[in-house]
């Protein structure tokens, strides 16, 4: 019986959107959480997959985030400001770092260590950066996908 388990994650993050007409503009910071699920069959011993596995896949990606700043490589002045003052923690990517990329990004990152584990079959992130507010992606394993269908 396919099944879903998850994990939430934590960390602390400043980022900007230089071409938001709102506040976002400015420098700023939210307290993120992160909820890692993962959908498919439990194995002999009843495990889709140990939450231990889970923390080991994502807390590094974690520790890079937590108290950095998030900079997209297309906002020049930021980009100059951190160049000129290397000591801050900086995360550089090639996109606007709104919710719903970095809930990409992050999937994207996880996805080839789930990948090891054959009865996964989907990896479902959620990114929150605010009490209310979140954004949510998924993505099928495209092997396991197929390989269900095959046996049906």
């Amino acid at each position: 019986m396919k099944t879903r388990i998850g994990k939430t994650f934590r960390w602390e993050m400043g980022h900007r959107l230089p071409y938001h007409s709102g506040g976002c503009e400015n420098i700023h910071g939210h307290s993120y959480r992160l909820w890692v699920e993962v959908i498919g069959e439990p194995d002999e011993q009843g495990m889709v997959i140990d939450y231990y596995e889970i923390k080991a896949i994502v807390q590094p990606i974690i520790r890079q985030l937590d108290h950095s700043f998030l900079c997209d490589r297309s906002d020049t002045i930021l980009c100059e400001f951190f160049q000129q003052h290397p000591h801050f923690k900086v995360q550089y990517v090639d996109f606007p770092t709104t919710a719903e990329n970095i809930a990409q990004h992050i999937l994207s990152l996880l996805l080839p260590h789930f990948e090891q584990f054959p009865n996964i079959e989907e990896v479902r992130v959620r990114v929150a950066e605010t009490e209310t507010t979140f954004a949510e992606v998924s993505a099928q394993l495209s092997n396991r996908v197929k390989q269900t269908q095959d046996q049906q």
